[in-house]
């Protein structure tokens, strides 16, 4: 069977990052750093190996630097080339031409239903990716976060999540998906269910950052209402969806790094670091020598 092909890709990036204040009062959560790009570049240079071609940004009014990183800056390339900065010049180029970049207003109730509603005329009547900015997947190579997700998508014909193994605390931070086990790492979703807790669910797969979704879901979140003091959660509206169609998971292959808060933010630097080939076994002996004192 063949499908449209997944080429759109949705970034809800409106949140004001009060976990990483005052680090975030004039810079987007998703451009703190880790190591020497920002934490939305690594997602997007996923995105775009994944076959991703356009890039919706679903903004806030406080993300001129989010739009800035991803466009040509033409005074600083010059600046890069006359001190013979070679290296510079083309790290700062080639981010600008990774993919279509597209960028919107967010508006209507807080929650992560409503970036992917307003991003709904864009998208039309393909299937798309929604990623948040928070999340980094660090992935074998070859194998994308996307991708593996494109790739199920095209085996089984119906929206795939990501999905990782849990635990009970697990349980009260993510949406938790209840279903049979299809083999590979596939699970197919008869029920998701935000954060139900341990003592509601015997199954221990979360879903995650990172949602291959088909343009159904849009009618559902249009006449989704909104609950008096819950938030307008996407994940109540795929649970509706798998009620209504095949919704499968994805185990990552991968590890996932969080960077949403002051703590898992130094581990994914230090996850990075201990990976670079300049900085590894600087920043290895550094933290023996640390850990010994």
């Amino acid at each position: 069977m063949e499908f449209k092909k997944v080429r759109k890709l949705v970034i809800p990036v409106a949140g004001i990052g009060t976990r990483m204040l005052p680090a975030t009062k004039a810079i987007p959560k998703e451009m703190l750093p880790v190591l020497d790009k920002p934490v939305l570049q690594y997602i997007v240079e996923s995105a775009v190996e994944s076959g991703i071609t356009d890039i919706i940004f679903v903004t806030g009014p406080t993300k001129k630097a989010l739009e800035d990183h991803f466009d040509r800056l033409e005074g600083l390339e010059e600046v890069c080339l006359k001190a013979g900065k070679q290296w510079a010049y083309d790290a700062i180029k080639n981010v600008a031409e990774l993919a279509n970049f597209i960028f919107i207003r967010q508006r209507g109730p807080y929650g992560t239903g409503t970036p992917v509603l307003n991003a709904k005329d864009l998208i039309g009547d393909e299937p798309f990716v929604v990623v948040f900015g928070d999340d980094i997947m660090d992935c074998p190579e070859g194998r994308p976060h996307i991708k593996q997700l494109i790739d199920v998508y095209e085996k089984y014909g119906g929206p795939v999540l990501t999905g990782v193994v849990t635990d009970d605390e697990g349980t009260r931070k993510y949406g938790i998906v209840e279903g049979p086990d299809l083999g590979d790492g596939v699970y197919q979703v008869d029920k998701l269910t935000e954060k139900p807790g341990p003592e509601a669910t015997t199954s221990r797969i979360g879903s995650v950052s990172g949602h291959l979704l088909t343009p159904d879901i849009f009618e559902i979140l249009e006449n989704m209402k909104k609950q008096d003091g819950r938030e307008f959660y996407l994940t109540d509206a795929m649970g509706i969806l798998c009620q209504r169609r095949k919704f499968y998971a994805k185990i990552l292959e991968g590890t996932q790094n969080d960077t949403g808060n002051k703590l898992d933010w130094l581990k994914a630097n230090i996850h990075f670091g201990l990976k670079d080939k300049e900085l590894g076994d600087k920043l290895r002996e550094y933290m023996k020598g640390r850990l010994a004192e």
